[in-house]
């Protein structure tokens, strides 16, 4: 009976963790063709350096810092980028997580990607328009559809009805 020393056991988690990290920071697939482009200098000065860092460069706002996950009128949440219309307010809940949350997208609004900058895989939400990075879908929300779009309220505009 062969045993595998402690030692070893060590090693191989090493190489295995270190593995995933090289898989995790592997560069994204070239972008897809976006209506709405623009120069990186265009997006500074049309965003600011808050949006610009969430919108442009996959940013990520702090938890409870949006004044949108406050937001319970009626209206519609639009890309803060383009201005596409993305959410309506009667798709949004309160997730408890710190940041605006709803639980279907409107139609033809956004498209989402495979994400791997962290360990564990996620599914990125962009603008269908301008490709703005939106934040992040996961299975772990509301009926009906049970999806909780975690969106950062930088990357949003709201519009009431």
């Amino acid at each position: 009976m062969m045993t595998i020393s402690s030692f070893d056991r060590r090693r191989f988690m090493g190489c295995a963790i270190s593995a995933l990290a090289l898989f995790a920071r592997a560069p994204a697939k070239a972008a897809a063709r976006f209506e709405v482009v623009r120069t990186e200098q265009e997006w500074r000065r049309r965003l600011g350096p808050q949006r610009f860092a969430v919108l442009r460069q996959a940013g990520t706002e702090r938890p409870g810092s949006s004044p949108l996950n406050r937001e319970k009128r009626r209206g519609t949440f639009a890309c803060a980028g383009c201005g596409l219309p993305l959410f309506s307010s009667a798709a949004k809940f309160d997730s408890g997580t710190g940041w605006p949350s709803f639980y279907r997208a409107l139609t033809n609004a956004v498209v989402t990607k495979s994400d791997r900058s962290m360990l564990a895989p996620r599914t990125e939400v962009l603008c269908r328009r301008c490709g703005g990075h939106l934040g992040h879908v996961f299975n772990d929300g509301p009926k009906p559809t049970g999806l909780r779009y975690c969106m950062n309220g930088l990357a949003l505009n709201f519009r009431p009805a």
